[in-house]
């Protein structure tokens, strides 16, 4: 059974405006990052730093949990998991304080 992956909005450009794309399973989210990029090129350099770690401004879940807390890249991924890359927001109204 593959695992269902949510694209972002603004990664839809690689995934031919996919909202999702299935992968097939893989024991942790590194593989299933690797394998997203050789069915999406330009995927990984997105979601992961030169050091080759999840970037700060990127969320995953891996069944509504989120990866940080589990084992980051090294989360086991099962078949019919749901993944969702999500990008994290800056916000505010950058006034100050009274």
């Amino acid at each position: 059974m593959a695992v269902t992956v949510r694209i972002p909005t603004p990664l839809r450009k690689l995934t031919n405006d996919q909202e999702t794309v299935s992968a097939n399973e893989s024991r942790s989210l590194a593989e299933l990052i690797d394998a997203l990029e050789e069915q999406h090129p330009g995927l990984k350099e997105r979601l992961c730093d030169e050091t080759g770690e999840l970037r700060r401004f990127v969320n995953i879940y891996v069944n509504g949990e989120d990866v940080r807390f589990l084992s980051g890249l090294q989360t086991p991924i099962e078949a019919g998991a749901e993944v969702s890359i999500v990008p994290a927001v800056a916000g505010g109204t950058g006034e100050a304080a009274d």
